[in-house]
């Protein structure tokens, strides 16, 4: 048992590609990801605290950093899969929630584990911290599947992705952040030549 295996599986995080099997452009792994996650919940951080909001900046990028760790034991599944039904999606979390105790139990020195078990936990909850996570993590998954369908990737697996994403952004309780990355950003995307009409999609989505 030691720190040391710990740090030694960070390595399996970046042979771990995001949306696999599918032909893509351009090829995301899950450290690269985590990195970016963290990036964007710090943007918007920024945003919801100008706007008068109190971030806890170590809990916020505790959840980011580590919020897939657990994609070491499981993999990347895909949205459209896990997103099928609120059951599947409840059983992998269980399923992450049950080997990443084991992990911990076995591999952290035992005065760090709770430590880990705290850190390690779901990330994304009621408080800002969490929301801001699943609005970052979203946001991953929004940018990946507009860079495929940018350049003409017109796998329908991106579109959903796209389609998925952007509802979701645009429904996460969370004002400021929203409104910004509606009115500045949004039109900002939907500018962009595109081989994929990314603007009428976008417009489907707004529409519904």
């Amino acid at each position: 048992m030691g720190i040391h295996k710990f740090f030694t599986s960070l390595n399996d995080l970046e042979r771990i590609i995001r949306a696999p099997g599918r032909f893509k452009f351009e090829e995301h792994n899950v450290a690269a990801h985590s990195w970016k996650v963290s990036q964007y919940a710090l943007f918007f951080a920024t945003i919801e605290e100008r706007d008068g909001q109190t971030i806890d900046w170590k809990s916020l990028y505790e959840k980011t950093i580590n919020h897939d760790f657990a994609e070491v034991f499981i993999g990347d599944i895909k949205t459209p899969v896990k997103h099928s039904s609120p059951e599947l999606k409840e059983m992998i979390a269980k399923v992450e929630e049950g080997m990443m105790e084991k992990f911990i139990l076995r591999e952290i020195p035992e005065e760090f584990q709770d430590v880990f078990f705290d850190r390690m936990k779901e990330g994304k909850d009621a408080t800002i911290e969490g929301r801001l996570l699943e609005m970052a993590d979203k946001l991953d998954q929004f940018y990946e599947s507009f860079a495929e369908l940018k350049r003409g990737n017109a796998d329908k697996e991106f579109v959903a992705m796209y389609r998925i994403a952007l509802k979701k952004l645009l429904a996460i309780p969370l004002k400021a952040s929203v409104t910004y990355f509606r009115e500045v950003m949004l039109d900002d995307v939907i500018s962009e030549e595109t081989v994929i009409d990314i603007k009428e999609i976008t417009r489907q989505v707004l529409e519904d």
